[in-house]
């Protein structure tokens, strides 16, 4: 089992940045990917970008590529995204995830969730 708590989302004005973090506590194994997925009011959650545990190989959706990059800590268990330049159409509750398999960027994909936090980019 894997609990996963997002911190960092907050507001900010367009072309400006923030870092979210992702804090995972119990066991990681070294073949999971970590996701970062996005929701906003009235669409489907969507993938953002992912990274795996061990190598550190990241992934990216297009819309984001060039302005969002992910890292991780693995002593400290923890996964970052640093979002630069950011768009009012970034606005969303950003979560991350765990894919036990890392098989891919589909929801479906992933087993286990953190609770969100929003993140806000006003124009």
């Amino acid at each position: 089992q894997v609990q996963l708590v997002e911190s960092g989302g907050g507001l900010v004005q367009a072309g400006g940045s923030l870092r979210l973090s992702c804090a995972a506590s119990g066991r990681i194994f070294s073949t999971y990917a970590v996701g970062w997925f996005r929701q906003a009011p009235g669409k489907e959650r969507e993938f953002v970008g992912r990274i795996s545990w061990n190598v550190g190989y990241t992934f990216y959706a297009d819309s984001v590529k060039g302005r969002f990059t992910i890292s991780r800590d693995n002593a400290k268990n923890m996964v970052y995204l640093q979002m630069n330049s950011l768009k009012p159409e970034d606005t969303a509750v950003y979560y991350c995830a765990v894919d036990k398999l890392a098989s891919g960027t589909s929801p479906e994909s992933y087993d286990y969730w953190g609770q969100g936090t929003q993140v806000t980019v006003s124009s």
